[in-house]
Order: structure tokens, then C-alpha cells, then sequence
């Protein structure tokens, strides 16, 4: 049997390098044009079957084997985030304003160094590796625009595989779980429209603010009242804006939020009674109220026979020990697209190091991660891919 970590091992120091070029030089939605011409050239000498700007800015590389078989896609996300580093780090962003702050570098550093691994087997492959380079996971609209690009097609994916560096594990460790691991997310905009007057003449005004304080008050109750203790969801106001002055009524208040789930059953719940507390809120302070559900992304859902695949591999390049279940987050993401399409397996890769203060969460401006996790990476996705291609 390949020693697949050893493989990875010796590919250390251009994994590193590869992952510090990219975390110096962050792109964020969209606009990852140096990071997507970085992977398809590299893709290109290797001898894959390149396109580029596949949802805009995605790359999808294709290997083909010496023999038909099954067809193995691995998605790596390259986009970074708004946010201001203060790591100290010697290869902190060079953008400011922008950093890899969930480390989409590493994913991408990762993905190069598979592809490298996949393609020195070529002549071992009986089917096809397919290598999505995703932009926009930040802003949760990526994945929808590569299928809409035919990423999917020629040749479509019989396996779909996704793996995330995750700071809430220490480095040495992944989880691999059956099932829902990611939730669906929506976004909500309440505009609550009332009659702006003075503050001191209450009575001859209709208080959206006071209406916007109802609405967030009663929708605490959606998750605690409305949704199974066996389930869970969440509901979050995350901005309210309204009123100039101390003194004086607005006419208007804008309220966003969140809204999380991975029940398609407690999904449609959820948003029913949102949309009845602000309808019903509203009415009663005599305001009305305009809402908006957004859709972002699908519950991220891991089919059972992909996922022991998966912890079969992470098992034998970590040991039995090191490998859990049972990890969920409330967290958001695109790969979910994917996941309706093909079935398939997201994990998340340990890649925290608290002695070496690598522990910072993500999207933190103080981000980090252990770079051994860029190794393992690669070994446990190269060794998932010879159960089905070798």
C-alpha cells in the first residue's frame, strides 16, 4: 500500500510555500485572478485538462486515467475575507483590508499538492479526478456559479470530496461524520415602516423602533418554542439602523439577520414563524413591515458510504485514535451545492496549535494555522481517492 503521507511529507516545504504566497497575496469573491492563474498553470504542467474562469473566477482541472472507472471531484476554496490581519506574522497579507482568514489558502496549497500526487499515478488510474477550484465560499454564491458553468459536467462526478482546516481541533485530528454537518442558512432583511414624529409627542407617531424591539424580542421565541429540543436552529438579528436623533421618531427602522438550520422540516417552520412574528408584531404597533428571505446555502449533508470511505483513509494516515465523529457547526457552506449534486463527504481537519498560540478562530483577525495540517490534508484526500481510482 502507497504510504501516502510520506508522499505529502516530502512535498512540506512547497506546500508551505505555496500556502504563505497565497496568504500574502488574499483576493476576495470573485476576484481571485492571481490565485485561480497560480493553480491552472500549475494544473496545466502536470498535464490536466484545464478550464479557467468557471464561475467567474474557478479553475476545474481534469485526469484522466488509462482505464475507465469512477470519477472523483475535490473541491478547494480560494477566496479571502475583508478583514485587517494582525497575526505579526512574516507572511502576513500584503492587501490591505484583506486576509485569509479561514484558510482557503491552505485549501488551495492543499489541492495543488494532491493534484501533484494524482497525476504521478496516472498510469495506475482507472477513472478520473476532477479538481474544483472554487471562488466566492465566502459569500456563499461560488459553487452555484460553477454549476451553473457545467462544473459538473464532462465528466460528471461519481464522488464528491471537501475538506476544511478547522481551528476548533488540534492539528493531528479530523472528524468525519455521517449526515448533516453544516447548516442551511438564510439571510433576512425587516424594513418596519411607521409615522416619524417627535419624541416627545409619542402619541402622534407610530414608533418603528419600539415595533423593531417587539419583533426582536418575540422572534428569542421561534428556536425556544416553535423547535424541537431534539433539533436545533438559530435565529439572529446581527444589525438594526434607524433615527438621526435623540429627540425625534424616524419614520423607518432596517433590521438583518441570520437564520440556521438543517432539518428541511424545521427550515419551513423557522421561516413561517419569523415571517408571522413580524407580520404579527408589526400589526399589532399599528407599523407595517416588509420582509425578505434570501436563501444562501442547503444544509451540508454527507452521505454514510462516502464518509467511511473517508475515515477509512484518515485512519489509516492517523490512527483510529485521532480520527472522531460527530462534529457540528451552525456554520455555513457552499460546498452544500455540490452535496445536492453528487453524493460525497465534507470533513474538518484539525489544524490548531495552541502551544504555538495557532488557536485564533476563524475570521479572527489573528488567524493561523498549523501548516502540518496542509500535509495530512493531502495524504488522507490522495488516500481516499486510491480506494476509488487505483
Amino acid at each position: 500500500m502507497t504510504d501516502f503521507k510520506a508522499e505529502a511529507e516530502r512535498m512540506r516545504d512547497r506546500l508551505v510555500a505555496w500556502r504563505r504566497d497565497l496568504h500574502r497575496h488574499p483576493e476576495l469573491a470573485f476576484e481571485e485572478e492571481r490565485t485561480a492563474a497560480l493553480v491552472a498553470e500549475h494544473l496545466e504542467r502536470l498535464g490536466y485538462r484545464v478550464r479557467r474562469g468557471v464561475g467567474k473566477t474557478g479553475v476545474v482541472g481534469v485526469l484522466e486515467g488509462t482505464q475507465p472507472g469512477p470519477v472523483v471531484a475535490f473541491r478547494f476554496d480560494m477566496d479571502g475575507l475583508p478583514v485587517t490581519e494582525e497575526t505579526g506574522a512574516e507572511y502576513a497579507s500584503e492587501e490591505p483590508g484583506r486576509m485569509h482568514a479561514c484558510g482557503h489558502d491552505g485549501h488551495v496549497a492543499i489541492g495543488m499538492g494532491l493534484a501533484e500526487v494524482l497525476a504521478g499515478r496516472r498510469a495506475e488510474m482507472a477513472g478520473a479526478v476532477k479538481l474544483l477550484f472554487q471562488p466566492a465560499e465566502e459569500v456563499g454564491k461560488g459553487a452555484e456559479a460553477m454549476v451553473r458553468d457545467s462544473a459538473l459536467k464532462d465528466p460528471r462526478p461519481d464522488v464528491f470530496l471537501a475538506t476544511h482546516v478547522w481551528n476548533e481541533r488540534p492539528v493531528g485530528t479530523v472528524d468525519v461524520s455521517a449526515g448533516p454537518v453544516m447548516a442551511a442558512a438564510e439571510k433576512f432583511t425587516c424594513v418596519v415602516r411607521g409615522r416619524g414624529g417627535h419624541g416627545a409627542l409619542p402619541h402622534l407617531a407610530v414608533d418603528p423602533i419600539a415595533t423593531s424591539a417587539q419583533i426582536v424580542t418575540a422572534l428569542q421565541t421561534v428556536v425556544s418554542r416553535n423547535v424541537s429540543p431534539l433539533d436545533t436552529a438559530v435565529v439572529s438579528v446581527g444589525s438594526i439602523h434607524g433615527g438621526d436623533a435623540f429627540n425625534v421618531i424616524p419614520p423607518e427602522v432596517e433590521m438583518t439577520g441570520t437564520i440556521r438550520t438543517y432539518q428541511p422540516a424545521t427550515r419551513e417552520t423557522v421561516l413561517r414563524r419569523v415571517r408571522e412574528i413580524v407580520e404579527g408584531s408589526s400589526r399589532a404597533c399599528e407599523a407595517e413591515a416588509e420582509l425578505t428571505i434570501e436563501p444562501l446555502t442547503p444544509a451540508v449533508i454527507n452521505d454514510p458510504e462516502v464518509a467511511k470511505m473517508v475515515r477509512k483513509a484518515a485512519e489509516i494516515v492517523l490512527g483510529s485514535d485521532r480520527v472522531t465523529s460527530g462534529e457540528r457547526t451552525m456554520g455555513s457552506e457552499d460546498a452544500a451545492v455540490f452535496l445536492q449534486e453528487v453524493p460525497g463527504c465534507y470533513f474538518f481537519l484539525g489544524a490548531a496549535n495552541a502551544e504555538r498560540g495557532l488557536d485564533a478562530p476563524h475570521h479572527n483577525p489573528r488567524f493561523d494555522f498549523d501548516e502540518d495540517a496542509l500535509v495530512l490534508g493531502v495524504a488522507i484526500l490522495a488516500q481516499t481517492a486510491a480506494f476509488y481510482l487505483f
